[in-house]
């Protein structure tokens, strides 16, 4: 009997492509339906973040940040923040601290939710984009609220906060907190045992525990494959050491498995956002009471010179840091990420560098997508949950 040969065909997928979520460029080998091997293509939507933040005054480099991984964007700001503060030598008001929680956790439930929405219409499910993006637009409104932009606030400030909350952000977060945990259950009467979406996720896109360390995984996608590691608990910052969350994990290690943890996720940042906004009081510091590095507060009488002085130091030259460096790894949407900030005393960063975890989970398709078909590439990208404003950055 002759054996027969096949030939594999080498086709380009993306970087135009809707579901590689941004341009990301996959170089599929298939034969058949079936994907050989697969090599990922990084580099068309550099930025030069990193570069620029050199040439910025330390307040200046937030909204450059925020741009990195545009669904996190106050998660990215508060890394900054923190690395800031460590060099300074400063830690801001416990108030400052449970805003900052708070404000954290929502952004993870804004990811989860864009997350949810596109990878369950990228399955088929287009229903379920609407329902997420119908909530997501509360969480921008109380976006809004807070600092008058709906995707970069730049609320957060190296020594704590822009200003005070606005009046009546805790009955706006409050209200939004009721609605959202039914919201969470409609969305898994949609997914969690529908017949389609397990054929299409369970199963695909598996990455065992032991390739999940190896490629420096984290996040919901390391603890679909059971690694047991969240920075709010191995790494406490904030106070997250005294709330009570659980940090949900599976042991399958495939699609299904990064859709369980998450929506989970959601639940228990739920559970901090009712603690944080219990612990926050109606008044109080917001920031530090530094007159080098925040403005003095409004009810402090200052004399004219005083005040020009202020306002000189702190707007036109801003403040210096002193040299050394640092690291303060928060755990965002996607998980463990970071700035590691060099300082060489002036009033500018000499080094700003992102720890990523977009640009890892980018080194892990390969093993991901390999031997499966090309149909189930499309779910494997979604359930990365890959932003390449943080890969190209």
């Amino acid at each position: 009997m002759t054996d027969i040969r096949t030939e594999t065909m080498t086709v380009n997928m993306g970087p135009q492509h809707p579901s590689t979520h941004g341009v990301l460029r996959l170089v599929l080998e298939l034969d058949g339906e079936i994907v050989v091997a697969a090599s990922p293509t990084i580099g068309y939507l550099h930025t030069g973040i990193e570069k620029t933040a050199e040439q910025k005054k330390w307040q200046q480099v937030i909204p450059l940040v925020e741009r990195m991984d545009y669904l996190s964007a106050q998660s990215n700001s508060m890394a900054f923040c923190l690395s800031v503060e460590k060099l300074l030598g400063v830690e801001v008001p416990a108030r400052a601290k449970d805003i900052r929680v708070l404000i954290a956790e929502l952004q993870r439930i804004n990811s989860h939710l864009v997350w949810l929405g596109t990878h369950g219409m990228e399955v088929g499910a287009v229903s379920v984009m609407l329902y997420c993006f119908r909530e997501r637009e509360l969480l921008l409104n109380i976006n809004e609220m807070l600092a008058g932009f709906r995707m970069f606030p730049s609320y957060m400030r190296v020594g704590g906060l822009r200003e005070d909350l606005p009046r009546g952000f805790h009955a706006a977060v409050r209200a939004f907190l009721d609605r959202f945990v039914p919201k969470l259950d409609e969305y898994e009467d949609l997914l969690t045992r529908n017949e389609i979406y397990l054929k299409r996720t369970k199963g695909v896109g598996r990455i065992s525990k032991e390739n999940a360390v190896a490629y420096s995984l984290v996040g919901p996608i390391a603890r679909a494959s059971g690694v047991d590691y969240d920075v709010r608990k191995v790494f406490p910052y904030l106070g997250y050491d005294t709330y009570e969350f659980a940090v949900p994990t599976r042991a399958e290690g495939d699609v299904y498995a990064r859709y369980v943890v998450r929506v989970a996720e959601m639940r228990e940042s739920v559970k901090i956002c009712r603690q944080a906004l219990e612990r926050i009081a109606p008044a109080g510091p917001f920031a530090i009471d530094d007159p080098r590095i925040t403005p003095p507060p409004k009810d402090r009488v200052y004399t004219e010179m005083e005040a020009l002085i202020q306002h000189f130091l702190i707007y036109s030259q801003g403040f210096t840091v002193p040299a050394g460096e640092a690291y303060v790894p928060v755990e965002g949407p996607r998980g463990e990420h970071g700035f590691y900030v060099v300082s060489d005393g002036t009033n500018r960063p000499w080094r700003v560098k992102s720890r990523a975890p977009s640009l890892l989970a980018c080194q892990a398709l390969a093993t991901m997508i390999g031997g499966g078909l090309i149909a189930d590439v499309i779910a494997v990208i979604g359930s990365i949950d890959v932003v390449m404003g943080d890969v190209d950055r």
